[in-house]
């Protein structure tokens, strides 16, 4: 396990960070707190939740938890806010995750999507006044494009606003966009990256076949909107790929997605998403086992 310095700031956070979108929704409370549990003594330090999590329910049950074991000091905790990013809702938002979450500041605040109806220097000045307040340690974005993110950074500097130190990005073996810009904008302007979804939603686990259905169970059968993002010919053939390279090396599926994610350059922490311990273990796992150089060459080539 790595520590690394997120962005411009003071917050180093562990190379494999927990994801809380299951809490509440796949995993009831007593699950989840076994996975907090698991996660901490791991040494992950890194926990990311959002207002929209089961609309606010994830939030609630890592409060709980951080209530129940008197341990905030030992979590970088995250969280999100969706869109509109008004000036009167973003301090209300702010507010509510305060509530839900049981603690007096929130160490990253993420714009969660990009909000093309309100002027960003509006939410960019209003998430500075949390900031200011105390309220919010530092913020962030997820899923902008690199030109938003350049403009908000150029926005913030311009005006002597907070900026944003990190953005969250869906990145894995089959969905690299962010390679081309987002990665190199990044490493310039020191924004740190905590990338999501390392094994695309289960789409790497092989559970997927060419047949384009979702198995039973499946995250996609539940959240069918996950088809729109790796249902084209390139996501499928990298899949493909890493299946015969699972049968060729006799390493799983899984621990090939995992260790090259994990060992990307360019990355500061991978979330995890999980309903059980054995998940946060298996990150572990391929972290400590890596990924052989050959491999990752022969993967970025894809």
């Amino acid at each position: 396990m790595e520590y690394r310095k997120l962005g411009r700031t003071d917050l180093k956070v562990s190379s494999i960070g927990l994801g809380c979108v299951t809490f509440s929704r796949e995993s009831d409370e007593a699950t989840s707190f076994a996975i907090m549990d698991h996660a901490v003594e791991r040494g992950i330090n890194l926990f990311d939740t959002a207002e929209a999590y089961n609309k606010g329910g994830s939030e609630a049950v890592v409060g709980n938890w951080l209530k129940a074991r008197g341990n905030r000091d030992k979590i970088v905790l995250a969280t999100k806010l969706i869109p509109p990013l008004t000036k009167e809702r973003v301090p209300e938002a702010a507010e509510a995750s305060l509530r839900r979450l049981q603690t007096d500041v929130i160490d990253l605040y993420q714009i969660h999507a990009f909000d093309k109806n309100t002027p960003l220097e509006e939410s960019l000045e209003a998430l500075n006044k949390l900031v200011q307040a105390g309220k919010v340690r530092y913020i962030g974005c997820s899923n902008f494009a690199a030109w938003q993110l350049c403009k908000a950074l150029w926005k913030a500097e311009v005006h002597g606003l907070a900026r944003l130190e990190s953005i969250q990005p869906n990145y894995n073996l089959a969905i690299r966009d962010i390679e081309a810009e987002v990665l190199p904008l990044c490493a310039d302007q020191e924004v740190g990256v905590i990338t999501y979804s390392p094994l695309g939603a289960g789409f790497l686990t092989g559970k997927y076949s060419k047949s384009w259905t979702a198995p039973p169970g499946t995250r996609f059968e539940r959240i069918p909107d996950h088809w729109a993002i790796y249902e084209n010919a390139t996501a499928m053939t990298r899949m493909e790929k890493l299946r015969a390279k699972a049968q060729e090396t006799g390493i799983s599926m899984i621990q090939l997605a995992l260790a090259w994610v994990i060992g990307q350059p360019g990355v500061t922490s991978v979330l995890i998403g999980s309903r059980g311990t054995d998940q946060v273990d298996q990150a572990f796992e391929a972290e400590q086992k890596g990924l052989a150089p050959e491999l990752r060459t022969e993967f970025n080539s894809w």
